[in-house]
């Protein structure tokens, strides 16, 4: 009887998020569920009426009257940042986690993608919520969009926290050309397979199996009829990326900032375009583009987390929350 509660609770306690390998899910992840309260924000861009899913999570302990933002990373969606949630509100956050336009359960509506048009929606969605000022994480381009947001927003940026981000380096030098039209018609093509291949190259020990949380529901796209909305939406904004670069103004930043930094990452947005090998062994080399990046912002902290890949908050979490708790406190 004992084993059999234990099971029932479990089942209770744990969020379901790992959908079946042969689960279809639609553009915007319909009946794929969050591990908080998805709420939406309407928007009107372009003359679309479109949503904008977010989770605004209340502090667990006792309130610190804080805010933090958490942004996501390009290939992901806010769910995510399930544990980083839980470390933050234990702490007496408040944690805000908006899927952008154009990913997770947000719409994605056929429009001009821009990081200034993202930080846009961003801050509209924090007045809405009556938050004047947050901490501002954002990883890989999060990390973008957070610069972004923190060059926009200075007053409404308390602190600013990069985990990994993409765009220390303009990816325009390196990185062949291709229209947004050559990048749908490879986004068209992805299968899980394909997915797996690439998000593996975050994780030089290994890929380990409970990512694939996060892996499958953007599997499961790729089988609905509406991929091509997704596939769309994923080529714009890679062209967003590779033309909207801010490693040019780091030097503006004004916020307290903190570079966390997987030693192990060579994460380069268009990698599978470069032929010439001096090229591409230049690129993506993140100890030193953390370094670097580190003396452009004034005062800034680099935590650099030797043998830890791109994605630090779920491969490397004890030592990736150590660092942001330390910052923040």
């Amino acid at each position: 009887m004992f084993r059999l509660l234990s099971i029932l609770l479990l089942a209770v306690l744990l969020p379901r998020l790992s959908p079946a390998q042969n689960t279809v899910l639609n553009a915007t992840l319909d009946g794929y569920e969050y591990p908080f309260p998805v709420r939406y924000l309407p928007l009107k861009l372009e003359g679309q009426a479109m949503r904008m899913a977010y989770m605004d999570v209340p502090a667990a302990a006792k309130a610190n009257g804080r805010t933090v933002v958490l942004l996501h990373g390009k290939n992901f969606f806010g769910a995510y940042w399930r544990e980083t949630v839980h470390a933050l509100t234990a702490a007496g956050f408040r944690v805000v986690v908006p899927d952008q336009i154009g990913f997770g359960k947000s719409d994605k509506p056929d429009i001009h993608y821009s990081f200034h048009q993202l930080a846009r929606n961003t801050k509209y969605l924090l007045d809405t919520l009556q938050v004047k000022k947050a901490v501002v994480v954002g990883h890989s381009m999060g990390g973008m969009l957070a610069t972004r947001f923190a060059l926009m927003y200075p007053e409404a940026t308390e602190k600013l926290v990069l985990e990994n981000p993409i765009g220390l380096e303009d990816y325009r030098v390196g990185v062949p050309f291709q229209t947004v039209d050559q990048a749908e018609a490879t986004e068209r093509k992805s299968t899980e397979e394909s997915i797996r291949k690439y998000h593996a190259t975050y994780y030089p020990g290994g890929y380990p199996k409970a990512h694939d949380q996060w892996l499958l529901p953007l599997a499961a796209q790729t089988k609905s009829p509406d991929f091509a909305t997704v596939a769309r939406a994923n080529a714009l904004t890679f062209d967003m990326i590779y033309q909207q670069p801010v490693s040019y103004e780091f030097s503006r930043v004004q916020a307290p900032t903190l570079l966390i930094i997987g030693q192990d990452d060579r994460t380069v947005v268009g990698k599978g375009l470069i032929k010439d090998p001096g090229v591409l062994g230049r690129m993506g080399q993140y100890p030193e583009l953390g370094r670097r990046t580190a003396t452009q912002i004034k005062g800034a902290k680099l935590v650099a987390l030797d043998k830890v890949g791109h994605i630090p908050h779920l491969e490397a979490f004890a030592r990736f929350r150590e660092a942001l708790l330390a910052f923040l406190k």
